[in-house]
């Protein structure tokens, strides 16, 4: 009796790892013609310290059950740093005139280093296709083009009396406003609690260069974002 019961446990592991690996990698049978995420977002773009929380939103069409064209929309908001290294060299040039003159003058240390942090909204839009693998049950992998327009508010907070002049002169205003395009790519993958519900885990790279006026080189942005998607609509593989 031990042997027998011995030999039914062998033959089930086996049996259950097929199982589980049929239930993950068969074909997906229902495919709705549209969807709709909304979540959390996080935007990061180091050249310019720049870290943003916020919220993602997108709207697709399943044209084909491989392909979708949709909408993509984020705004988040964070902070940034700026320093005179990031500006553009003639305005590099008149700062540095400027704070060597201060320092010989006595009125700042020789040691004082600018440093403008600011305060910071971003909204991205775009629009597109987007392709799916959908060779596994539990999972649909997907990657697209990531290109559309980045609009970026930020207001500078001077920290002591030379940087506040510094900001008056670069940002009269008070703030720095800038849309410009960008461009890359992105992918995620959807893990998949039902027809009508999965969880969205996706990231994009891009590159911009915002407020070409004031810094001098363009940046490289990630975002990463999590959240739910929902499907609805008719099942396309019918």
């Amino acid at each position: 009796m031990q042997d027998g019961r011995g030999m039914v446990r062998r033959a089930a592991v086996p049996l259950l790892i097929f199982m589980l690996a049929a239930a993950v990698w068969g074909q997906q049978t229902f495919v709705t013609r549209f969807d709709q995420f909304d979540g959390y977002t996080y935007l990061n773009s180091p050249k310019v310290s720049l870290a943003e929380s916020g919220f993602h939103t997108q709207f697709g069409v399943r044209v084909r059950k491989w392909v979708s064209l949709g909408f993509d929309y984020s705004v988040s908001k964070g902070n940034l740093t700026l320093t005179p290294d990031l500006l553009v060299p003639a305005t590099q040039q008149l700062l540095t005139a400027q704070l060597t003159q201060l320092a010989l003058a006595g009125v700042i240390p020789p040691t004082y280093k600018l440093v403008v942090p600011a305060s910071s909204v971003t909204q991205t839009f775009a629009a597109g296709p987007q392709v799916a693998f959908r060779h596994w049950n539990k999972i649909t992998v997907f990657v697209r083009p990531s290109c559309g327009l980045i609009h970026e508010n930020a207001t500078p907070h001077a920290s002591d009396p030379i940087a506040a002049g510094v900001v008056a002169e670069l940002a009269p205003s008070g703030h720095k406003t800038d849309t410009t395009a960008f461009w890359g790519a992105g992918g995620g993958v959807d893990f998949i609690l039902g027809n009508r519900i999965s969880i969205r885990l996706q990231g994009d790279f891009v590159h911009d260069h915002l407020f070409s006026d004031l810094l001098q080189a363009s940046r490289n942005t990630v975002r990463i974002s999590i959240g739910p998607c929902f499907n609805f609509g008719g099942n396309i593989l019918k």
